[in-house]
């Protein structure tokens, strides 16, 4: 037996979550077993600890998207017993039993290991919200990104996200200009390597002008909407945004003319569905881009009795950078 966190239906319709002692029995179907060492809390966490958001399909639960472990069993000769890996994605932690457990069972394709120079609970400060902020940086690289070009603008830079993209593009060089609700968080930030801190309210109205002054050379966007729409008029030139988030709504109040005119790029970043390749290439990258020192500054612990309480924090916009879950503890 080994504890979870459980997420059950009750009568009215409404779900409780508690940790609760379950067995290897009740794990769902997979080729690889793994003794989970770390989790972590999204957004999409929040929803699943809670009502489910539409994402989980049947009760009981167990949320977590992602997940560090040690392989325990495995059928599969990609993975043998002792291996390293890592898991993102792939709607665990949703359709599939998560990582707030200490044991999961999956599907070898949805694994990858543990890249060389992290700690599980290292990978997991970065986690389904670091894969997302490297493919980001990779895709605006991808579409000409460089430092010469001039500042790149990260909204919602105080979240999972935003926290990591910040770290990253500061490492490789760039002026990273960090959008954030939240003035407390500014020292924060800039301990991460921004270079100016601008305040959500600058940015979260949009404008008649469909047009504004050429300000950025690429942005990381983690709040869409009205920020997103304003943004794409401040772009510069063929510069691109990477939408990786929906924090401040799932429409879009934009207009044409900045593709028409400018010649600026969206580009749509999953992090669920990502081929294999791909997602080795973003973990490599963020074990080489990200320093360790900005990892473990932008976490927090928490265990699996604490997560009812931060799933609904998150789900307000209260939870800052990181907080990795020691389902041990």
């Amino acid at each position: 037996m080994f504890n979870a966190l459980v997420v059950n239906k009750l009568d009215d319709g409404k779900t409780a979550a508690a940790v609760e002692s379950i067995s290897l029995d009740q794990l769902p179907e997979g080729n690889v077993t793994v003794a989970v060492d770390y989790s972590t809390v999204n957004y999409k966490d929040g929803l699943c600890i809670g009502p489910g958001g539409g994402l989980v399909r049947n009760y009981p639960h167990v949320p977590g998207i992602d997940f560090a472990g040690t392989v325990e069993a495995s059928s599969d000769e990609r993975y043998a017993v002792g291996d390293k890996v890592v898991l993102t994605g792939w709607r665990v932690g949703e359709a599939h039993w998560g990582g707030y457990s200490q044991k999961a069972r999956v599907n070898a394709d949805w694994l990858v290991p543990l890249p060389d120079g992290l700690s599980g609970q290292q990978a997991m400060a970065l986690g389904t919200a670091g894969l997302a902020a490297a493919l980001a940086v990779m895709a605006l690289e991808d579409h000409g990104l460089a430092v010469s070009k001039g500042p790149v603008l990260v909204t919602g830079a105080a979240g999972g996200v935003g926290s990591v993209a910040t770290a990253m593009l500061a490492e490789l060089g760039y002026k990273v200009s960090a959008v954030t609700g939240r003035a407390e968080t500014a020292d924060y930030l800039k301990s991460l390597g921004a270079d100016q801190i601008l305040a959500r309210e600058e940015l979260n109205e949009t404008v008649k002008r469909p047009l504004e002054k050429e300000l950025w050379a690429g942005c990381v966007d983690a709040v869409g909407s009205a920020t997103l729409a304003r943004v794409l008029g401040q772009l510069q030139y063929g510069a691109s945004a990477a939408a990786v988030g929906l924090a401040g709504g799932a429409d879009l109040p934009a207009s044409v003319v900045p593709f028409l005119l400018r010649g600026v790029n969206l580009l749509g970043i999953d992090s669920v569905m990502q081929p294999y390749e791909n997602r080795l290439r973003a973990w490599q990258r963020l074990a080489s881009d990200v320093p360790l020192d900005k990892v473990d500054a932008m976490m927090e612990t928490a265990t699996l009795a604490d997560l009812p309480a931060l799933g609904k924090s998150i789900l307000k916009g209260q939870v800052k950078g990181r907080v990795v879950v020691d389902v041990n503890a």
